[in-house]
């Protein structure tokens, strides 16, 4: 790895970082096309997933691309879908060289393009910044080798440790700073994923508030076993602006799903668990059969217990406040969560200040 691959596949990455949350079902991938030291094409994948990145830079740098070098995020696809094999786009462009960050697991691909392309004479070089790509493209590899999205949780909690004081008491806990990373994770997610407790306690928007970005309000996704989502909640009353699905069991009641849906949401019905609520494995089954790739979770400390539990977390962000509650609440981090975070389950990556608020982040292992 040389210090001018890794220089461009960093704006690679940054290139496809950019579009992360609008392209599913595929990864957000980035391209560059680089000739005699000048960069001559660039491209990203589209919202909706097509075009892809590598047909587009190759498209830009012209003729320029014969005999340049191309760097992609993961290795270009060899499979015929809903637009030819970018492995096709390369070898008619005249590339010389190849560089990738990752190889892709789908079973479609799993190496095929790499291969197809040194069979070609091209020189291909990969694992560049390969870490840093396995984590941009997390969704679309847990996707496809686990059958789920990958999920973000956040957490906020006071100094003490709290989510919650009383009931009916809600905390501002964060500040602005912090609230600003918390849209910016929102336009980076295919979906936001709370529970009905949320919902019905919060009655938030779930949208994208910053400037520039109120378009990137992703999908809106709430667990609710017994389809108690109330028709005036935010939720619903924006559902034909900002689609929402709501997940529920197979045996809720089907008047109240046909009044929801009279209001422009979505309703699917999965499994049930033991204790009669939305099976989670089943609900993130489901989200991916839907083409989701990346969830960011903002329920509360109850859901993302029992997602720990089920073993569905793949990062976690704790964000803590600089006020404590001062009294008896509703602790931020339950038993198992804290099992996962304790064991090494979840190993911290990331120590952030958001102005007054601490934030940590914890990842499993790409």
């Amino acid at each position: 790895m040389s210090a001018r691959d890794t220089a461009y596949m960093r704006l690679a990455l940054a290139l496809g970082h950019r579009n992360l949350g609008r392209t599913w079902p595929n990864p957000s991938v980035g391209a560059v096309v680089v000739a005699d030291g000048r960069i001559v094409g660039q491209g990203v994948t589209e919202a909706g997933g097509r075009p892809h990145a590598e047909p587009q830079a190759l498209a830009m740098a012209g003729a320029a691309a014969r005999g340049a070098t191309l760097y992609v995020t993961l290795e270009p696809c060899s499979h015929h879908g809903r637009t030819p094999p970018c492995t096709d786009a390369i070898l008619a462009s005249g590339i010389a060289r190849v560089v990738t960050a990752f190889e892709d697991p789908d079973p479609r691909v799993a190496g095929r393009g790499h291969a197809l392309l040194r069979e070609a004479g091209i020189a291909v070089a990969t694992d560049v910044l390969r870490e840093e790509a396995a984590r941009d493209h997390r969704g679309h590899v847990t996707r496809v080798t686990l059958g789920r999205p990958s999920l973000h949780l956040k957490l906020a909690r006071t100094r003490d440790g709290f989510a919650a004081g009383a009931p009916d008491q809600r905390l501002r806990i964060t500040g602005a700073i912090a609230d600003g990373a918390v849209h910016l994770w929102r336009a980076h997610a295919d979906a936001i994923l709370v529970g009905i407790g949320t919902a019905r306690a919060d009655d938030p928007s779930l949208t994208v508030r910053l400037p520039g970005l109120s378009g990137r309000s992703p999908l809106r996704v709430v667990l609710d076993s017994s389809l108690r989502l109330q028709p005036s909640s935010h939720l619903v009353r924006g559902a034909r602006d900002i689609p929402t699905l709501v997940v529920t069991t197979r045996n809720a009641p089907a008047h109240v799903k046909r009044m929801l849906v009279s209001f422009g949401v979505e309703v699917i019905g999965v499994a049930a668990d033991a204790a009669g609520r939305v099976d989670l494995p089943a609900a993130q089954e489901a989200l991916a059969e839907r083409g989701f790739t990346r969830l960011c979770c903002e329920g509360g400390p109850r859901l993302a217990d029992a997602l720990a539990r089920a073993d569905l977390i793949d990062v976690c962000t704790l964000i803590t406040g600089p006020t404590a509650l001062g009294t008896g609440g509703l602790p931020a981090i339950g038993p198992h969560l804290a099992s996962s975070l304790e064991k090494g389950h979840l190993k911290p990556v990331e120590a952030r200040a958001f102005g007054p608020d601490r934030a940590i982040t914890y990842e499993r292992s790409v």
